[in-house]
């Protein structure tokens, strides 16, 4: 079977996102967190006192693996959690002033990534990276 002229699209894709999230955790865990980590962070900023229900929904991560995330978090003092007194089956998650320090050292890594991973590129290249990343989603998703 001849091999084809050009490296199927869905491979070179995966194995180039393969490589940028490598370095994009090697960047995090560099400033002192990890990917999780700085998807709760992200969430809990943008809407605090959020439920665990309504965290794991956000960050896209099942209830149990969230739970794990948590208790290795709250034990690190970057996070606390309570009893919501309006729901006593909830559990409501604030950030502590660690918890907003690390959120602060990785939106600058996560910032300073983004510029490394744009190098070269022009803002009209960068939209046209996006149309044709959504595109790609949308081929295989339906959507």
């Amino acid at each position: 079977m001849p091999r084809p002229a050009r490296l199927p699209l869905g491979l070179h894709l995966t194995r180039v996102a393969r490589t940028v999230s490598r370095a994009f955790d090697d960047t995090l865990a560099e400033a002192g967190g990890s990917l999780p980590v700085w998807l709760v962070l992200i969430s809990l900023k943008s809407r605090p006192l959020a439920s665990q229900r309504e965290l794991a929904e956000t960050v896209g991560i099942k209830g149990a693996t969230l739970t794990h995330h948590l208790d290795t978090m709250e034990s690190a003092g970057l996070v606390t959690r309570r009893r919501d007194p309006a729901n006593r089956r909830l559990h409501l998650v604030e950030l502590t002033p660690a918890g907003d320090a690390l959120f602060l050292r990785l939106r600058d890594a996560a910032t300073a990534f983004d510029r490394r991973l744009r190098a070269g590129l022009s803002e009209s290249d960068a939209g046209q990276l996006e149309a044709l990343l959504t595109r790609l989603r949308d081929n295989v998703s339906g959507g």
